[in-house]
């Protein structure tokens, strides 16, 4: 990905998820097993070789946030915690239990011993120290692992095996982000290396594989770490990973890799699309889907700006979205049309159908009572000027484009002009935080539904201009609560007014197949969407 410039807070942390996470948008399939033919019994040995669509140039887990190479990566490195993706809970990993103060404020992690880096190092409370302290001066690369820690106080390590976390605010999203891969843990010997030294040569860690080859844009191979021990409490198997060897190439033309995997060639495949779906069906293909949690794709509203100030033409462009349509026209078969500001696979989702149906007649009305009145060309015009609002985008997938068509068609038929604003990667951050946009289309993925306090609080990034409302005290206080039926109310709380004052037009869930051939059994997936494949084998 193209690096871009570093602000180490959580302005730009939340920024940053919205370029990653959208600017890359490739995804998993669901938790099912992609078995069908071969061997019943889970066996070792054998490659697994996978074809992604890209390389983000480098294999720093730390600094990496495109899913295409965390793939690979998330391989290499342990977590504090990992997180069940059918209950969000988050559960033990590296560490065996922790405690949380009741003002959110202080973490306490407890490690298990006997842990050690393929280098033989041992993982103490220093390392998790170091690894810690050392996250904010990697540089632009990891604002995600930095917006994680954004607002810590200290890192203490209170004994070998005990690691202490302290913010200045209370932040109850921490428990999760050390679940994920941006706060993977490192060596020592890692976290002393420069940033760059780090992507360009990769990292040791305590994961199931280690890293033997990074080839730039060609491939990434991992080798089965000997004497593996520790994995996640999720997982089925104990001890070493299954599989030998993982081979990652980067392919990346969809149709050359669905050809691939239909030859033998490769046994998976990232990125299926709906142009792909057909000839992978019905062979010795499974395709696999999970929607990507956090903020769905849809169109973030500059609500500074004049047209989009008034709420009533925010909610007319809600209901004049027909999200089915789209959904089925250009997204791969099974994704979803929006049903809140998060996916349905987002810890403490509320379902928000009913505020989000497509209502023509509706979309009019409000239109009207904001005082816009049909011109002779169709368009709405009000003191003289016209219903006109131009909607910012990235071409970094073949969704984008046809999706955008057709949102500009269903508006057109309401008396909303809309133009596509095409910009590259590294002009859609400017315009964000100068506020030079009227919409942005992208989502944020993010298995915690604190991404909503990072996307929509006017005490933080505010890229979409809010005005200050009760919405801030909502996501504030979800942030600030360690019980878990409170978070959850909060967070209802604050989805309902994000989309009934339609700060945001939801729009689609992201979803991204995977093609596995029915030989590989066991490609399990976390509650980012991310894969998984110390469980998977070959039989």
């Amino acid at each position: 990905m193209t690096a871009l410039p570093v602000f180490r807070s959580p302005r730009w942390a939340a920024l940053t998820a919205l370029l990653t996470t959208s600017v890359l948008l490739t995804a998993c399939g669901s938790g099912t097993d992609g078995s069908g033919t071969g061997s019943t019994q889970p066996k070792s040995g054998g490659t697994l070789t996978f074809a992604v669509g890209s390389d983000a140039g480098c294999v720093d887990p730390q600094q990496v946030a495109s899913n295409e190479t965390i793939y690979s990566v998330r391989q290499i490195v342990d977590s504090l915690t990992d997180q069940d993706p059918r209950t969000g809970k988050i559960v033990p990993w590296l560490a065996k239990s922790w405690e949380v103060s009741p003002d959110a404020r202080t973490f306490t992690f407890h490690l298990r011993p006997g842990v050690t880096f393929s280098d033989g190092s041992k993982l103490t409370a220093q390392v998790v120290k170091d690894n810690f302290d050392a996250v904010p001066r990697l540089g632009a690369l990891a604002t995600l692992a930095q917006g994680y820690l954004s607002g810590v106080k200290s890192t203490t390590a209170v004994d070998p095996l005990t690691v202490k976390v302290t913010f200045e605010q209370p932040n109850a999203q921490f428990l999760q982000a050390t679940s994920t891969h941006s706060l993977g843990i490192e060596s020592s010997a890692s976290v002393k290396k420069t940033p760059q030294q780090k992507c360009s040569d990769g990292v040791i860690g305590s994961g199931p594989f280690v890293l033997k080859q990074y080839v730039q844009n060609q491939s990434v191979t991992l080798a089965r770490r000997s004497g593996y021990d520790w994995g996640s409490s999720l997982w089925s198997k104990k001890g070493e990973a299954y599989l030998d060897k993982l081979v990652f190439k980067v392919v990346p033309e969809a149709g050359v890799r669905a050809g691939s995997l239909q030859s033998g060639q490769v046994d998976a495949i990232a990125s299926v699309g709906k142009a792909n779906e057909a000839a992978l069906k019905g062979g010795q293909v499974a395709l696999l889907r999970r929607a990507n949690p956090g903020v769905v794709f849809g169109l973030s509203f500059n609500n500074s700006r004049p047209v989009l100030k008034d709420a009533k033409v925010r909610q007319a462009i809600l209901h004049a979205v027909d999200r089915q349509q789209i959904a089925d026209a250009v997204f791969p078969t099974g994704t979803r049309a929006a049903t809140s500001i998060l996916a349905h696979t987002t810890p403490d989702y509320t379902s928000l159908a009913q505020d989000l149906t497509l209502d023509a007649a509706k979309a009019k009305s409000l239109l009207d009572k904001a005082g816009w009145r049909t011109g002779p060309d169709g368009i709405r015009v009000k003191n003289g000027k016209k219903l006109s609002l131009a909607i910012t985008w990235i071409p970094n997938a073949a969704t984008n484009q046809p999706a955008l068509e057709l949102v500009q068609q269903q508006l057109k038929a309401v008396g909303i002009e809309v133009t596509l604003k095409q910009v590259q990667v590294t002009q859609l951050a400017p315009a964000l935080q100068a506020g030079d946009f009227d919409a942005a289309w992208g989502n944020v993925t993010r298995a915690d539904p604190d991404i909503l306090r990072s996307s929509f609080s006017t005490r933080l990034a505010n890229f979409y201009r809010l005005p200050a409302t009760g919405l801030d005290t909502a996501l504030s206080a979800q942030a600030a609560t360690t019980d878990p039926a409170k978070r959850a109310q909060l967070v209802s709380e604050a989805q309902q007014l994000i989309v009934r004052n339609a700060y945001y037009a939801p729009v689609v869930e992201l979803q991204t197949q995977l093609g596995v051939t029915k030989k590989v059994h066991d490609l399990n997936f976390d509650a980012s969407s991310r894969i998984q494949l110390h469980d998977t084998w070959i039989g």
